[in-house]
């Protein structure tokens, strides 16, 4: 009798919480909207910079400055947030601002007002990331962390791949009169929709488990962080100072594909070549991030790393040799999205993974994004200033190499992410 009893009550005993629960699902429709309206206006930025004439080095800049006001921010937001327990409020109006700024693009006749929208828009990515992040890895157990972050970068890039089918759409719908600028103002307008439904769908969906408040400083808190984790830093520091803005990419392919197509065709297949990047980013998203909970996460970070690498090498060669075949091109945003998934789903998980402590956690996710916003705004100034100035092969080798040493760097290191 007593045995049956124990047999009977060890099944709800030995139950774990399940991972796809209200919060992991409101954090990915969250970012579905916010990404849906990012991206439809960055898959048309280039064409409407160029448009307006200005060159890859001013659009280096502004990804990199937006970049690493992200970074610092991210730092200051992670921090504050451990020190007041909570991050809900905090992460709602990050995605506030982001959903307002690309609507600026709208009145932008150069790209000074480009710049603004583009460092708000970053400055709100900025807010939420950490907080967004500690909040997910809080809301599931440890052991099933790989798929709630891989299913949320799947919900990310799900919108990432709407947004800029809806943009190259209205391009081809909206007419474009006297004014070749008047479409692409169009789009970024009804950014405006997506964008401030993100935040919505974040206030009213997502349920904060509260933390203790921590009485650590801000010195103090960086120091805590484990040894480990610092030790991981340097792999993606390295590998972030040649991991460029994907802006870039699609005005090499559309600088590529000028010649044979003209610059209105060109500028519309390297949007579609960004939806087939984002495609690939949202198809391995989940399946990578499921894959690091049972095998391991070092081997896959650096096999994604190694994917950057073999696409900046991939539009060395493109530029060298004038290579302007669609099948290609194509093929190396497939590559970058393999890349971006492996990293956007990896480095958070792993973050989690080596920093146990949940009142170091935001100053943790915090630190993660300063360092590879440091390394983006160093990486798309590189990239666009070498462009600029000697040709796009020396902006493209000089991040192949950067992210092949960073690639190394992970690889040698020993942080055992378990």
């Amino acid at each position: 009798m007593n045995e049956s009893l124990q047999v009977a009550k060890q099944p709800s005993v030995q139950s774990k919480p399940a991972w796809l629960n209200r919060n992991v699902v409101g954090m990915g429709l969250t970012s579905l909207l916010s990404d849906a309206g990012h991206e439809m206006a960055t898959a048309v930025l280039p064409g409407f910079l160029a448009v307006l004439g200005v060159s890859a080095a001013a659009l280096g800049t502004i990804e990199g400055i937006a970049d690493a006001t992200s970074s610092f921010v991210k730092l200051g937001a992670g921090w504050v947030s451990d020190r007041l327990g909570h991050r809900k409020p905090i992460t709602v109006g990050g995605y506030l601002l982001t959903g307002v700024s690309t609507g600026i693009f709208a009145f932008a006749f150069g790209w000074p007002l480009v710049l603004v929208g583009r460092v708000l828009g970053w400055f709100g990515r900025g807010i939420r990331g950490p907080l967004r992040d500690a909040m997910l890895a809080s809301s599931v157990p440890p052991e099933a962390r790989g798929k709630a972050f891989g299913f949320h970068r799947a919900g990310d890039t799900l919108g990432a791949i709407i947004g800029p089918l809806l943009g190259v759409a209205l391009l081809s719908y909206l007419p474009r009169d006297a004014d070749p600028s008047a479409p692409f103002r169009t789009v970024f307008l009804l950014t405006l929709i997506p964008g401030l439904g993100s935040a919505v769908a974040f206030a009213l969906m997502v349920r904060e488990k509260r933390a203790a408040p921590s009485a650590r400083k801000f010195w103090t808190s960086l120091s805590a962080l484990p040894k480990p984790f610092r030790l991981f830093l340097w792999g993606v520091g390295i590998f972030g100072m040649g991991d460029f803005a994907r802006t870039l990419l699609i005005l090499a392919a559309a600088q590529l594909l000028t010649p044979r197509y003209g610059v209105g065709r060109a500028a519309q297949l390297a949007a579609l070549f960004y939806v087939v990047h984002n495609a690939f980013y949202a198809a391995y998203s989940y399946p990578i991030g499921a894959l690091s909970d049972r095998f391991g996460r070092q081997g896959l970070l650096c096999l994604g790393y190694l994917a950057g690498a073999l696409t900046s090498a991939g539009f060395l060669a493109a530029f060298l040799w004038q290579v302007d075949v669609i099948v290609y091109l194509m093929g190396l945003f497939a590559m970058a999205g393999f890349s971006i998934a492996v990293e956007d789903a990896l480095e958070g998980v792993v973050t989690a993974d080596l920093v146990a402590d949940d009142g170091l956690r935001g100053t943790a996710y915090g630190v993660l994004g300063t360092v590879n916003g440091v390394g983006d705004l160093v990486a798309s100034v590189l990239v666009g200033t070498l462009w600029t100035a000697i040709s796009p092969a020396w902006g493209f080798g000089s991040a192949a190499v950067l992210m092949g040493i960073g690639t190394l760097v992970t690889y040698r290191l020993r942080w055992e992410a378990r």
